[in-house]
Formats: structure tokens, sequence, C-alpha cells
């Protein structure tokens, strides 16, 4: 038995067809996907299309994660008539210009799983965004086996997981653990897109194998200039750095800038512009 997962596709459609294409030369018999098919990148509604159009003609299996979730809080919200103001807007920039891309798809996005088995003569398949806790608490590679099996469900012969954009393969007890990286948002420092290959033997079991595929990235950065920047606003400047460094940057400027920027004390074109040159220096 042969099982693909990919997550973490972040609105790269260069990533995700490059993968695509690896996985069909490869001929798995299921195929998951374990959410943040949008957000964060410069083309969600193709890469949200392709990846409803996989399920719907190949019976691959979609997950939502986190980044749906983010645009359906925020639809939500507009629904409720209480729209994000101020600094809180300006920070949202990416998510508001994503929910623009795809709202009239938001019911699909909204009635898509947020875990699966897949249960077997082999085993079980168990697949999280992040944890069993919720889909924000990440699997790392420098997670000791007490924090790993917290996060995991023991019943799991493999537990797959995603969210930290960081792949990894481990054994914990009697669970193969396998972070499955990312497509389109690497922060391991591999610009590649990444993807785990899942394959079951009578002499060995269970395997995994972390799978990394070149894709045109200029295409992507070209978008993301031409597209994401213009319209998400300065936040999306961070993320035009994360693509090109393969390296993780909202998650330290979150902590530091975020509560300024809504409190009105520095404008987010003055907090990004800071970080960046910081990270520069």
């Amino acid at each position: 038995m042969k099982v693909a997962v990919l997550a973490d596709i972040h609105a790269n459609l260069a990533a995700f067809t490059a993968v695509i294409a690896d996985i069909e030369r490869w001929q798995p018999d299921a195929v998951i996907i374990a959410g943040d098919i949008i957000n964060r990148g410069p083309l969600p509604r193709p890469c949200l299309e392709l990846a409803l159009r996989m399920r719907a003609e190949r019976g691959w299996y979609v997950l939502r994660g986190n980044h749906e979730g983010y645009v359906l809080h925020y639809d939500h919200d507009l629904q409720l008539g209480r729209p994000p103001q101020g600094g809180r807007r300006a920070l949202l920039g990416p998510i508001i210009w994503t929910h623009q891309e795809v709202v009239d798809l938001l019911p699909e996005v909204a009635a898509l799983p947020t875990n699966l088995a897949l249960t077997s003569r082999d085993g079980v398949i168990m697949v999280y965004h992040a944890s069993i806790h919720h889909d924000r608490d990440g699997l790392l590679p420098t997670h000791g086996q007490h924090e790993l099996k917290t996060r995991i469900d023991p019943h799991a012969t493999v537990f797959c997981t995603a969210h930290t954009h960081m792949p990894f393969v481990r054994q914990v007890d009697e669970t193969l653990v396998v972070n499955v990286g990312s497509v389109g948002l690497p922060f391991d420092g591999d610009w590649r897109a990444a993807y785990a290959r899942l394959t079951w033997d009578h002499d060995h079991g269970w395997q995994a194998q972390i799978v990394r595929v070149a894709y045109d990235r200029e295409a992507t950065l070209r978008a993301a200039r031409e597209l994401m920047i213009p319209s998400g606003g300065p936040i999306t400047h961070i993320m035009l750095r994360e693509l090109e460094t393969a390296s993780s940057l909202l998650f330290d400027f979150v902590p530091v800038y975020n509560e300024p920027v809504i409190a009105g004390i520095i404008s987010l074109d003055e907090a990004v512009n800071r970080f960046l040159a910081e990270r520069a220096a």
C-alpha cells in the first residue's frame, strides 16, 4: 500500500502542480491534503479549485487547516457585521484579500473535515493539520518524545501532521510520526516543495519518506510581487521574504509588533520596515 500526504500549499500554485505531477508518477493508493491550501501566498483561488477538483475527480482526501479557519473566521465576522478596524484590519490584509478571492467557495471549505483516519488491515493512518489538541499546536523536529506523545493519538499506526513547515519522521512508541512539511512555504531552509510518501510491506511495516520537489519558484515570487503585495498590504512583504529564504518570519514578527500596531503606537508599514531591516542587519 502507498499513501501520499501533503499540506501547507499556501496558495503556491507552481509548487502544488509540481507535487501533483510527482505524486501521479508515483501512483499511490490514496492521497491526503492536510490543510492550509489557501492564504499566505499569491494564488489562493487556483490552488483551492485544484484541490477540490482532485478530490472530485481523483478521490483525494482534503482537510482544512488553521489558514482556512482564519478566512472562515473573517467571513463569520463579516456576516455578523463586525469587520476588523484600524491596525487589526491592516494586519489581516492577506486574509481579507484571500477571502475576496475565494468567498464563493467558502461553503465547501467550511464542510471540509479537520482530521482523517484511514483504517485497513495494516493499521490506522491518522492525519491532522497539527495535533490532536488544535490546528495550531504544531509538532517540531526539536520536540522530545514526551512532547510528541502528548500531541498524537497513540492508537495511530502512523500519525501524520503538518503546520510547522518543518518535515521529520520519528518513531514514538508504537506510532510512526510523520511531519509532511510544506508544499508551498518550507521553513527548513530548503525552498523545494515537501511531501511524504508512506509505504507498507510485510517485511518492514509502515515506512515514511520525505520527498523534495523542485518547482518554478521564480513564477511564484513574481506572482507574489504582482498580486499578493499590492492586494494584501504591508505584511505581505514579510511573506515574500519567507518565500525567498525558506524560513519562518511571521512567528517572530507577531509577538513583538501586533499589539503596538493594533494600539496605533506604530503603523504597520513602519513595523514591517523596522522588522525586515533588523533581520537584514
